[in-house]
């Protein structure tokens, strides 16, 4: 597949290059000027583009728009990656854009994107930026609060994040527009941020995960200018609302990078920022810790290439973890708590610890929370009890859980995961202590045994005024 596609955008980059000199008699990246490649000097044909954004994008151009399907679409498709979604840009604004589709929504705060529905396709169309100028409202950090700007398709290809990312394929004639050199950097397999980084960060901090995502998808290096300024501003994604960075976790580790993309967070000072408490645990340098968020992620990104359901509340379950237990042992060892008290207030402390970085909502945390409250009823495996948690709606995930456990090497979980997984095939095994005697209180030295109390009140208590045995006198 890489020398696939070495050869595909080699191609387009000699193109781009040849079509650049013969045009501008120079060398290098287009900067200013932007460069036009044929459809015949391209691999991108309308058959690996969905129905609903040809239908979007002939519906624009019809009425008079210039549309260009546009980012991470045209930049997945020249490098052989078949693309998860597409995103279009046009001249036409939002209202326009909403006249002419009915099933179109307007959302967001910062800038303004219609949603237009295509059968089971939900398309974002946005509306050529502007270019930034101090009229724009920030906050003190420098991050732009506020970005209704509009403007031309070249201005929005500058205010576009990495180079790659700023290339336009035109309806119109079927071409590829590149105002940046994102195809030269395609060549190069080297991500560039567009602009001064440290600026393009401050304006959007998110941007600096993005680079350690999409590096990582394209199996590309991030450019040393890119890359130089991003440990020291990482501390700016707090300023970034927790409701968004959940958005972005999602896609960083609900994904077939997701190893790849939490070394990258933790190689530049990202991950402290968003998951500070599994961090700290990381960092403690816990094999079996280490192991089983590795492991977690392991078998996300196994079940994604398969095609199979992915719930963020396991993939949160398992990153917490570390700091519940810790949290849970702390409870009931140093300060007495009854287990099922400390149960609860650890996962309510740590949950609230971490709803300050990332807002997981509760259709996640509380299927998390039941996760860990099932833990502990592994360990007792006697009477009705165990059919009870076999008949539980969440045993599944929990099982799974505890696997998980097993696998990375937590004292004691193994054995208990080998139990389940054999009580589940329909007879229960027996228990590793079924076979030993009670075990009897050791006296203490030159003392008898203690003889066993007799139990008070109950049934057998006999009432005021009866006789031995229940009888009236």
């Amino acid at each position: 597949m890489t020398e696939r596609r070495g050869g595909i955008i080699g191609a387009v980059a000699d193109a781009a290059r040849e079509f650049h000199r013969r045009v501008t008699k120079t060398k290098g990246p287009i900067i200013t000027e932007p460069l036009r490649i044929p459809r015949d000097q391209h691999p991108i044909s309308r058959s690996s583009i969905s129905q609903g954004t040809l239908k979007v994008l002939y519906t624009l151009k019809d009425a008079g728009h210039e549309a260009y399907m546009v980012g991470g679409a045209v930049r997945d498709l020249l490098a052989g990656i078949e693309p998860k979604d597409f995103d279009i840009a046009t001249s036409a604004h939002p209202d326009e854009i909403r006249r002419l589709f009915r099933s179109c929504r307007l959302v967001g705060r910062r800038f303004l994107i219609a949603h237009v529905r295509m059968g089971e396709e939900i398309l974002e169309v946005t509306t050529f930026r502007g270019p930034i100028t101090e009229s724009h409202e920030r906050d003190e950090t420098g991050r732009i609060l506020s970005d209704n700007v509009y403007g031309t398709l070249e201005e929005d290809a500058f205010r576009r994040d990495f180079s790659v990312n700023a290339l336009y394929y035109d309806i119109r004639d079927f071409s590829i527009v590149d105002f940046a050199g994102g195809v030269e950097d395609l060549r190069q397999r080297s991500l560039r941020l567009i602009g001064d980084p440290e600026l393009r960060y401050r304006e959007d901090p998110v941007r600096m995960l993005r680079a350690v995502r999409i590096a990582n998808k394209l199996d590309f290096s991030i450019a040393p200018a890119t890359a130089e300024p991003i440990h020291r501003l990482a501390a700016l994604l707090r300023e970034i609302p927790p409701a968004r960075l959940f958005d972005e976790v999602l896609k960083l580790f609900l994904s077939r990078d997701a190893v790849a993309n939490l070394e990258g967070l933790r190689k530049y000072g990202l991950f402290s920022h968003l998951l500070p408490l599994t961090d700290e645990a990381l960092d403690a340098g816990e094999p079996s810790v280490e192991a089983l968020i590795h492991r977690a992620l392991v078998n996300t990104a196994a079940r994604i290439v398969a095609d199979q359901a992915v719930t963020p509340a396991f993939l949160f379950a398992a990153m917490l973890w570390p700091a519940y237990a810790k949290r849970l042992q702390h409870l009931e060892r140093k300060q007495g708590h009854a287990p099922p008290v400390a149960q609860v207030q650890a996962a309510e402390e740590v949950i609230a610890h971490q709803q300050l970085r990332i807002a997981i909502p509760k259709r996640f945390s509380l299927p998390m929370r039941e996760i860990w409250s099932l833990q502990p009823r592994f360990e007792n495996r006697r009477g009705p009890r165990v059919k009870r948690l076999l008949t539980h709606p969440r045993f599944r995930a929990a099982y799974d859980f505890l696997l998980l456990r097993g696998q990375s090497g937590e004292p004691g979980a193994a054995e208990l995961a080998e139990w389940w997984t054999q009580a589940q095939k329909g007879s229960l095994p027996p228990l590793p202590q079924d076979n030993e005697p009670p075990p009897v209180e050791a006296a203490a030295p030159g003392q008898a045994p203690k003889k066993k109390r007799r139990r008070r009140g109950g049934r057998g208590r006999r009432k005021p005024g009866d006789a031995p045995g229940g009888e009236q006198s």
